[in-house]
């Protein structure tokens, strides 16, 4: 068994697919029209046939809440593997991207959390 499709909610499906694509790196793999909707997933370039990270319309009405309290506690919505935790903080942060977390050590693990603009919080991990 392995992971084959996880998603995360976000308020604006365009705008998550230029947030997702252009600045943290995804490619696109599927966009299909759903209704008012899409049914869109992006995928690491590294393996496009690998795992896939669908951006879901945050339409249900559980899903603002639930969105909100992770926000307001600090607690990423996904968690995304980096070669280098400080390399991409800089790439990022000099695009434009929001960090509530700037790198942090703890052990042999380093993270930061950075702010997707659609409603979530992400962080980016390290191991080594």
């Amino acid at each position: 068994m392995r992971i084959h499709l996880t998603s995360v909610f976000v308020d604006d499906q365009e705008k998550a697919l230029r947030f997702y694509t252009d600045l943290l790196g995804f490619v696109k793999k599927h966009d299909v029209p759903m209704g008012a909707d899409r049914w869109l997933t992006v995928v690491s370039p590294e393996d496009p046939d690998g795992t896939e990270l669908l951006l879901e319309p945050s339409g249900h009405p559980a899903v603002q809440p639930y969105k909100t309290a992770l926000v307001e506690d600090g607690i990423p919505a996904a968690s995304f593997a980096v070669d280098d935790v400080r390399v991409e903080f800089d790439r990022l942060r000099a695009s434009g991207v929001r960090f509530l977390q700037e790198p942090l050590e703890t052990g042999t693990i380093t993270t930061a959390v950075l702010d997707d603009t659609c409603g979530n919080l992400i962080q980016i991990v390290h191991s080594g």
